[in-house]
């Protein structure tokens, strides 16, 4: 969670500035503009992430009409100059410069152009080697966890661990694009809190906005979620991503949920005393009671507004002590003390 209690929100630029680094600097603003905490991008080489003849999955092809993983990433790429300037564009608009190491190579110079924590993509999840490296570098660790069961979450854990990683947040994760609700499995993310003691957050893949909003009210510490400049735009995942208006709505719910779950104690909100006074009862007169009436059951009934006595406060057998016009609420120094 930020400092004001809410989550910390990652605006997921990805590869959808299709390679442009104009539009990755728009990205970024509109990433400012929505409350985002942090936007991010993805580091890679085409040839050092996939072989050869690699097919692209079932939805890349879908949405880009491009069967060849390698073709697809290199249109995709950026260089690590375009991220030292993406990072500086960051720094400039007080947003967190953020990026997926797939070429785990350039981590160090990511880091040392801003970047302030490493984000574990679920498909580098089972990679010991890379988990060993990012480790090593005494950063915080968010770490994805689609495709994984809890056994190879907690070896992966384990891993960073031992490579001396002490801040990790655990992001449960959907790896469909979009993933429909069937396929979410929430609840999870609670379970690996529980059986991992360590902070959860959830990196979402699904259609709107609705399971990050639950999320959040089952105690996310991290929400990551893709962006767009234009759905309309080609590429594998803008059909998948929020539009700009759409991402700063999204990001307002998320803060309106967390302020919403409040800190737990179960006690009036402030001017619901106010709100008491009016809808709950207190005992009333039912007739004219001249001061000597011994109160009966006939002559008192519970009605609005509560500015008498409580209804646990029974008037009945007592003495009045003045008179009390019909409807008038029935106070203690109404009444001959007992």
């Amino acid at each position: 969670m930020t400092k004001r209690g809410t989550p910390f929100v990652i605006a997921e630029a990805g590869v959808n500035h299709n390679g442009d680094i104009g539009r990755a600097r728009e990205m970024i603003a509109v990433a400012k503009k929505a409350g985002a905490d942090s936007v991010k991008f993805q580091a890679f080489t085409a040839e050092g992430l996939v072989a050869a003849g690699t097919a692209t999955a079932g939805y890349q092809a879908a949405n880009t009409g491009i069967s060849d993983q390698v073709e697809l990433l290199r249109s995709l790429a950026l260089s690590r100059r375009d991220f030292e300037m993406l990072a500086r564009h960051c720094d400039d608009l007080g947003i967190e410069f953020l990026c997926t190491a797939f070429d785990v190579e350039s981590v160090e110079a990511l880091v040392a152009m801003g970047m302030r924590r490493v984000k574990v993509a679920s498909g580098e999840m089972t990679n010991m080697p890379a988990l060993r490296r990012f480790a090593a570098l005494g950063l915080p660790v968010l770490l994805s966890t689609g495709m994984a069961t809890l056994d190879e979450v907690m070896r992966s854990v384990a891993v960073l661990r031992d490579a001396g990683a002490c801040d990790i947040t655990l992001l449960h994760c959907t790896s469909l694009y979009p993933a429909p609700d069937t396929a979410i499995n929430l609840n999870a993310m609670t379970t690996m809190r529980e059986r991992l003691g360590l902070p959860v957050g959830y990196s979402d893949h699904s259609a709107g906005d609705h399971v990050s909003v639950a999320a959040v009210a089952l105690g996310a510490a991290v929400i990551e979620k893709h962006f767009t400049l234009d759905h309309s735009l080609p590429g594998p995942d803008h059909k998948a991503s929020l539009e700009p208006e759409e991402l700063a709505l999204f990001i307002g719910k998320l803060h309106a949920t967390a302020i919403s779950l409040g800190d737990g104690v179960k006690r009036p909100a402030p001017g619901e005393a106010e709100i008491a006074k009016v809808v709950r009862r207190s005992w009333h007169a039912t007739r004219d009671l001249p001061a000597g009436t011994i109160i009966g059951e006939r002559d008192v009934a519970l009605k609005r507004p509560a500015d008498g006595l409580s209804p646990d406060e029974s008037p009945l057998g007592r003495t009045v002590s003045v008179f009390v016009a019909a409807d008038s609420s029935i106070r203690s120094n109404h009444l001959v003390m007992s």
